[in-house]
């Protein structure tokens, strides 16, 4: 059964969120602040995290930022009532893998957790399908139809997390950290190299885009199908 971690201090949120993930088959365990979150994943096997910014003890960035500095690629909801770019802006670059903002709609938000689990098996099972490209983990290789290309491990490495995660941005720093090493010596630009060689080997794909996001770094996307 898929644990559901909810860290947020108001009790009405957290037991409805609570009641609606038990009623979709999941364990779900609560707590009110951000302190106890980390007691709880210390303690427990957890698949997917929904956090509040606002906590006492520890706040939502907080926990989200201690949990990506342990290198843990726990899945992660941040649920909040601020609502500005600056804040969404803040949550992503922190590390959280998606953001919702209150009053929630529920429908919405158990769809949200289910394309976040599907993204954390993918990565798991070491193979991604994006329409008709599958990229293979353990050959380190890209196919396209009749196409066939092995990649580079950190070049590989890094369209595979891209394309993991579509949609969300990634900055040179997170990649660098991921891919390279938090203590690699490695330049930033060379996550720039790296983004430039994969687009002249994919200039035209049907499937997937790289997409840079100004002043921040990149993102993967999905292509819409024509």
């Amino acid at each position: 059964m898929i644990t559901v971690l909810v860290a947020e201090d108001d009790q009405n949120i957290r037991t409805l969120m609570a009641s609606l993930l038990k009623q979709e088959g999941y364990h779900v365990l609560e707590v009110d602040n951000g302190e106890a979150a980390l007691i709880t994943l210390e303690e427990q096997a957890i698949d997917l995290l929904i956090v509040d910014i606002m906590m006492p003890k520890l706040d939502g960035y907080q926990v989200v930022r201690t949990i990506r500095n342990d290198n843990l690629q726990l899945p992660i909801i941040m649920v909040t009532a601020k609502e500005t770019a600056e804040d969404k802006k803040n949550g992503f670059l922190t590390g959280v893998d998606d953001y919702l903002v209150k009053p929630i709609d529920f429908d919405e938000f158990l769809l949200r957790i289910k394309a976040l689990l599907r993204r954390a098996q993918i990565n798991l099972e070491g193979r991604l399908i994006i329409g008709e490209t599958t990229l293979d983990l353990n050959s380190l290789s890209v196919s396209q139809g009749k196409s066939y290309t092995e990649l580079p491990k950190k070049e590989f490495l890094l369209l595979y997390k891209l394309l993991s995660f579509q949609n969300k941005i990634f900055t040179r720093e997170q990649l660098l950290n991921d891919i390279w090493g938090i203590d690699s010596l490695t330049d930033e630009r060379t996550v720039d190299v790296h983004i430039k060689r994969l687009r002249k080997k994919f200039p035209e794909s049907d499937d997937f885009s790289i997409i840079t996001i100004r002043g921040l770094g990149y993102k993967g996307v999905a292509n819409e199908t024509k």
